[in-house]
């Protein structure tokens, strides 16, 4: 109960109840002890209008008027005289004198907490103004103790009064919130671990209905989230169904690869001169293509295997893509540059790197002839003490905004009409395989930039374990 939102509001709707009466309960005493006191003081002066009555009245008399007005003298300043009207013997000495003509009201609170905070009869005087301008002022000698005795009565009073207005208030509240917010509350828990149970059931998604703004925001907010997760879930397992079909292909295609590389090396041997130039290139592509579809059996059972790091001639490896790009080109007005050092070599798993490097030119010059054909492509490298840089850059339209936003996402990120966006998710995955990260510089009008980005520093396991 205390746990719960509604039982922990309910003790803060009393806590902030009884504050509240607090505030009211010390102006409230204050009020009873002045009016208390006023009211001592016209009783005293009613009594002492028998003495300017009469000029001559019995002790008995006098006694009775003075009890019955619970002071001890009166005192009355009449025509700048002070003149003691009634009196009666005091048990004890005037610890305090009190003046209500001007009193502050910061004053009078002090004075009535001092009073209910001291338990002990005393006798005090108090001084006023007389009613209807019978005088000067008049003054009487009290004790407390009647004072204090219905000082506390009153707050008893006051307090029997706050509990009750404290209680019902709360009661209200906490079925209010219990209403407004608990139940509200709970029909959303209910629904997400319903929605939990089978999220890939559309019926199982959240309909806002809250009638509290707050909640109905969080309402949408989850709607939205279950519909992409559920959206998700069903991509997932889209992408997994598609992962055992090209398991199922690669295993096929490369079987009948390996075919074709026997027929190769039979190739080879021509003394055609076209054909000598060409069918090491040709080998070489049917040697990776055989790689990437075992490559693809094994990230079917697990993952992308770990690349082999080694030191890779850079130069040899983008002439080799450029070359294959420009025959798949022939000719046209698509240009192609390299801009590599000649004994830049960086720490890379060759196979891996060719097929990012092949993908983003492959990308690039696809960019370039869906639009009038003309351009260039160019592929630069450099380095510094921490990475090597390569930079493939082109002179396209830019990738679309879309693309952008889900730029290496399998499936979302597609910058050509019918794209899957899968060659730029593999190949980001590939660059991070190596510690690295595979940024997309700029695009636009003026054409698009990526950069890969290799570490040059090893880890060192020793130092992480330890």
């Amino acid at each position: 109960m205390l746990r719960s939102l509604s039982g922990r509001f309910l003790i803060l709707t009393l806590m902030f109840v009884m504050l509240a009466e607090i505030m009211i309960f010390v102006p409230s005493v204050a009020r009873f002890r002045q009016d208390y006191l006023l009211s001592r003081l016209e009783r005293a002066q009613i009594a002492s209008l028998a003495l300017l009555a009469d000029d001559f009245i019995s002790a008995d008399l006098e006694e009775e008027l003075l009890r019955n007005a619970e002071v001890y003298n009166v005192v009355l300043r009449r025509d700048e005289a002070r003149q003691l009207i009634l009196s009666s013997p005091v048990p004890g000495a005037v610890t305090e004198t009190f003046d209500l003509r001007d009193a502050s009201p910061w004053a009078l609170m002090g004075d009535a907490i001092g009073r209910l905070w001291d338990p002990e009869p005393r006798v005090i005087r108090v001084i006023g103004n007389p009613v209807r301008e019978a005088g000067l002022l008049i003054e009487v000698t009290m004790a407390t103790d009647g004072l204090r005795a219905a000082m506390v009565e009153y707050g008893w009073r006051i307090l029997g009064l706050s509990l009750a207005i404290s209680g019902i208030t709360s009661v209200f509240l906490f079925l209010a919130v219990r209403a407004l917010l608990v139940r509200p509350i709970k029909r959303v828990i209910a629904q997400m671990q319903s929605y939990a149970a089978a999220p890939e059931d559309t019926r199982r998604i959240i309909e806002p209905s809250a009638g509290v703004t707050e909640l109905r925001e969080a309402e949408q907010a989850l709607k939205q989230m279950e519909t992409e997760l559920t959206a998700a879930l069903k991509q997932k397992e889209r992408l997994a169904q598609l992962g055992g079909a090209v398991a199922k292909i690669s295993h096929d295609l490369r079987n009948i690869l390996t075919s074709a590389q026997l027929f190769t090396d039979r190739i080879e041997q021509s003394e055609d001169p076209t054909v000598s130039r060409l069918a090491p290139k040709l080998v070489n592509s049917i040697t990776r293509a055989v790689n990437l579809c075992e490559s693809t059996l094994a990230f079917g059972r697990a993952e992308e295997p770990a690349p082999r790091l080694t030191m890779v001639p850079l130069a040899e490896l983008v002439g080799d893509v450029i070359d294959g790009e420009r025959l798949a080109v022939g000719e046209g007005d698509l240009s192609f540059s390299e801009d590599i050092p000649a004994t830049l070599s960086v720490r890379a798993d060759a196979e891996q790197l060719h097929r990012v490097i092949l993908n983003l030119v492959r990308n690039a010059r696809q960019a370039v002839l869906a639009t009038d054909g003309a351009g260039e492509i160019s592929v630069s490298a450099e380095e510094d003490e921490a990475a090597w840089m390569i930079r493939v850059t082109d002179t396209g339209p830019g990738l679309p905004a879309k693309a952008q936003e889900n730029l290496f996402l399998p499936f979302q990120g597609g910058a050509r009409r019918g794209g899957a966006g899968l060659g730029l998710a593999i190949s980001a995955e590939l660059i991070r395989g190596h510690g690295g990260q595979l940024l997309l510089e700029r695009t636009g009008d003026e054409g698009t930039r990526f950069c890969i980005v290799l570490p040059k520093t090893v880890v060192n396991l020793d130092a992480v374990a330890e």
